[in-house]
């Protein structure tokens, strides 16, 4: 399994990306704060929440894949990180059914925060047993599998900051256009 330690730079990268950009997403969520409530607990689970659980995987696998030596236990480690990702990605997929009959979500969004992450993830988990056998495209694929992870999640957070942007600027006009009445 020395094919991995080719990759060194390339997942030095993925996973450096990665940890920037969940810390970046937590700045932008304590900045609005105001739209995270209890209210919006489901939209947070849904469209939030996975999008930190990718990012984490990405920096995770990273990891697994930067490490100095790659046994048994860092291709368990690669599969596991692929099942769960896989898992939360069919959740994520069912909660967005339920908000596309409101009209609240666009068909793309099925693709970018359910469909997207679950194929990535089965090729997660392919590399992961390819790579146990070592077959020779394997790091290829679970680097393909990772840089897509990253890749739509890169757009969702754009999502999510769009939606809180839109959303926090209908409150602060209906907020102004509510003083302006009572004047």
């Amino acid at each position: 399994m020395e094919g991995l330690h080719d990759w060194h730079e390339f997942y030095l990268m993925l996973g450096s990306s990665a940890a920037a950009l969940v810390a970046l997403l937590f700045v932008a969520i304590s900045i609005g704060v105001g739209f995270y409530t209890h209210r919006n607990t489901a939209g947070t689970r849904t469209f939030t929440s996975p999008v930190i659980v990718h990012f984490s995987a990405v920096l995770f696998i990273s990891a697994m894949a930067l490490a100095p030596t790659h046994g048994v236990v860092t291709l368990f480690a690669l599969i596991g990180a692929g099942v769960v990702g896989a898992g939360v990605a069919i959740v994520t997929t069912s909660h967005i059914f339920d908000f596309m009959g409101d009209g609240m979500v666009e068909a793309i969004d099925n693709y970018a925060y359910g469909l997207i992450p679950l194929a990535a993830y089965v090729g997660v988990i392919a590399s992961g047993i390819l790579l146990f056998n070592h077959w020779e495209w394997a790091p290829e694929l679970l680097a393909a599998s990772v840089l897509t992870q990253l890749l739509v999640n890169i757009r969702n957070a754009w999502d999510l900051m769009l939606s809180v942007v839109r959303r926090q600027s209908g409150i602060e006009k209906r907020q102004r256009a509510n003083r302006a009445s009572s004047r």
